[in-house]
């Protein structure tokens, strides 16, 4: 996250109420069921925002699965060629239009 200058350390603004934030830590085992790597995540708690106020928009990658099912069956009739992509990370390299303000995450002071 360093590397890619996803953050920049910053006095918030008077007029902003920044988010808290929080690590999710994760251990990946392997099929033999030893440690393999340790994964820690930093996680915005943007639940604590106000819609209008402290954001404008929002956007949940949800896809109902009748919607899945069309578009299945649209592809097998026409001979398409279907691909699957995990967007979990959408929002770490996605373009903001407003400044994010966040406290410090435990343990990163």
């Amino acid at each position: 996250m360093i590397k890619n200058n996803v953050w920049k350390l910053v006095k918030c603004p008077v007029n902003r109420s920044p988010i808290g934030s929080k690590w999710v830590l994760k251990t990946k085992y392997n099929e033999n069921g030893k440690v393999e790597r340790r994964k820690a995540t930093l996680v915005a708690r943007g639940f604590a925002q106000k819609p209008g106020i402290e954001y404008n928009e929002t956007f949940a990658p949800v896809a109902q699965l009748t919607s899945i099912r069309v578009i299945m069956a649209l592809a097998d009739r026409l001979k398409l060629d279907l691909y699957q992509l995990d967007i979990t990370m959408a929002y770490t390299s996605g373009d903001l239009n407003e400044d994010i303000y966040m406290h410090q995450a435990k343990y990163f002071e």
